[in-house]
């Protein structure tokens, strides 16, 4: 009996082991010092189930918060961790590393501002991305990076793939904020947020943070060189600028997933779509 005890207990252990060894590690208050923005900044990493185990490189995907929350969202909130190993553990994704900027600190927002003294978006490119891929084993090519994010987070997603399209394979934007639908939307965001300007700065700036006007003048295949999944609830409040992105890919005959499922602009649509995300890049990853 006590043999037999000894035994079941011996294999359970295992058992437990093997399911440690199946789990990806978070950690979520790491941060970077940045020269640009003049402080150090804060970010958050999913490392997969094999990564200390293992030597090897692995691609990498940008996951972008959404407007009030920072780098912990898609930790606390979205639950990255008991996702994506789920998703790796299954096959649907391949071992990847996710990092999650904090665009939350000091100024709200992905990019630079409009008289360029706050450049979050060069802190993202020239100091945040080369820090971590350098940080940790992350293969440094076009093919093997990927972004997406949610709402404010999803207008980042356009952005940055748009105007670094040498740089992502997939772009993911879910429930996004594409940017101003005109130029009186914009003025109004700058009266909204005490933004001092040229009055003749506005339009570039404009045109340069509205995914609609970056896929009319950017050429086709620039954009077509992306894989992109757009997905937005049909009780989103965004639904109309994520609508019209829609039919301008089409016209310019931009290859693209759209997705239209039931849901609003909350947790548990993103909750959802993650998985699928997740499943999306690894196709690129694997030069699908």
């Amino acid at each position: 009996m006590m043999q037999r005890l000894v035994l079941s207990a011996g294999c359970l252990l295992l058992t437990l082991s093997a399911f440690a060894q199946m789990t990806g590690k978070v950690y979520d208050n790491l941060s970077v010092k940045s020269d640009i923005l003049g402080m150090d900044r804060k970010f958050a990493i999913y490392l997969p189930p094999d990564y200390e185990t293992s030597e090897r490189s692995y691609p990498v995907l940008y996951l972008l918060h959404g407007a009030g929350d920072d780098q912990t969202g898609w930790v606390q909130f979205g639950e990255v961790l008991h996702i994506a190993d789920k998703a790796i553990r299954e096959g649907i994704a391949t071992p990847m590393i996710i990092v999650m900027p904090d665009a939350d600190t000091g100024r709200r927002g992905y990019f630079n501002d409009i008289n360029n003294k706050w450049r979050y978006e060069d802190f993202f490119f020239e100091e945040l991305m080369p820090y971590v891929e350098k940080t940790y084993r992350i293969k440094g090519q076009k093919r093997y990076r990927a972004v997406a994010g949610l709402s404010m987070g999803g207008g980042g997603t356009f952005m940055y793939a748009l105007h670094h399209p040498e740089l992502f394979s997939s772009a993911c934007p879910l429930s996004a904020y594409i940017g101003p639908l005109s130029m009186e939307q914009a003025k109004q965001f700058m009266t909204r947020t005490n933004e001092t300007y040229d009055e003749a700065a506005l339009e570039p700036y404009y045109k340069r943070h509205n995914a609609l006007s970056l896929i009319e003048d950017i050429s086709a295949d620039d954009i077509k060189s992306i894989r992109w999944y757009i997905d937005c609830g049909d009780d989103d409040f965004l639904y109309e600028g994520n609508s019209l992105i829609h039919i301008a890919m089409r016209k310019k005959e931009i290859p693209h997933e759209y997705r239209v499922r039931d849901g609003a602009h909350n947790w548990t649509y993103w909750r959802t779509a993650l998985p699928v995300v997740l499943g999306f890049v690894s196709d690129a990853f694997h030069q699908h």
